[in-house]
């Protein structure tokens, strides 16, 4: 057990090859892991993870999911050796049904993109067992909040909760604007990007779970929610009232936010 709650995150995984190419993103996360204390384990709650309700991975030995194409052929050659483990993922199914959630338990599943990137470059050594939880598209994000206020007391038991998903994504305007890796901000994302950061830094939650209505360009920038839903899991865990700290700004290509969050 940790000598003090672990905190809960945010990460923008970005694409599957940010674990190779030169990128700000890549280098924080490379450089974050040395900054927080080692976990016992990590709940990674994915983008790329959706089912109608929340879902528990008890599997104890994940393999990869190369859940992509068109990339670099060397990301199919990169395998994240973690193991799974089923009793922290039945202590969270608990916790959540104990919450008024029902919870599908799925027995085998392997790490997509948006668990494996951000892993591999913040624990490289891949010797932290992870489960993976999902989100639910169908919901909203104060549902989401709800689960990760359920799951909190994992924090108290060495337990990195991880929301992996993007500040922005937009892919329609991504692949119809002609960006490059050198393109300035489009002022639709930067505005959307520190609407957020400016509620997170003032704990402000009401605004937060109400984003659709309240933030600036918030259709624009999440045509659909999934990639933004994991942001709410970490919020919602890092307790009640809790004031985030933007670890990490920048964007790439023009039109895809990649800030990461620290809640606790």
């Amino acid at each position: 057990m940790s000598a003090s709650p672990m905190p809960t995150m945010f990460v923008s995984h970005g694409a599957p090859d940010i674990v190779i190419r030169d990128m700000a993103a890549r280098d924080f996360l490379k450089a974050y892991a040395g900054k927080i204390e080692k976990p016992k384990a990590i709940l990674v709650v994915s983008a790329h993870f959706e089912t109608h309700g929340v879902a528990i991975v008890t599997d104890p030995k994940p393999g990869m999911t190369y859940d992509f194409g068109g990339f670099d052929p060397r990301l199919r050659e990169i395998v994240y050796g973690a193991p799974g483990e089923p009793d922290i993922a039945e202590r969270a199914a608990g916790l959540l049904e104990a919450a008024g959630f029902n919870v599908d338990r799925i027995a085998s599943r392997g790490f997509d993109h948006g668990v494996w990137t951000p892993l591999a470059l913040l624990f490289p050594d891949a010797d932290i067992p992870v489960v993976q939880m999902s989100v639910s598209p169908d919901r909203d994000a104060g549902w989401h909040f709800a689960l990760g206020q359920a799951i909190e007391p994992l924090r108290d038991e060495g337990v990195l909760i991880l929301g992996s998903g993007a500040i922005t994504h937009n892919l329609a305007a991504f692949f119809a604007g002609g960006f490059t890796a050198q393109s300035e901000p489009e002022h639709w994302v930067r505005a959307f990007a520190d609407w957020l950061a400016e509620r997170i830094a003032e704990g402000d939650t009401k605004a937060l779970v109400r984003y659709r209505e309240e933030a600036p360009f918030a259709r624009e920038n999440h045509p659909t929610e999934e990639h933004l839903l994991p942001l709410f899991v970490a919020l919602g865990a890092g307790g009640a009232g809790v004031a985030g700290k933007r670890l990490h700004e920048s964007v790439d290509h023009g039109v895809i936010a990649m800030d990461a969050y620290a809640f606790a």
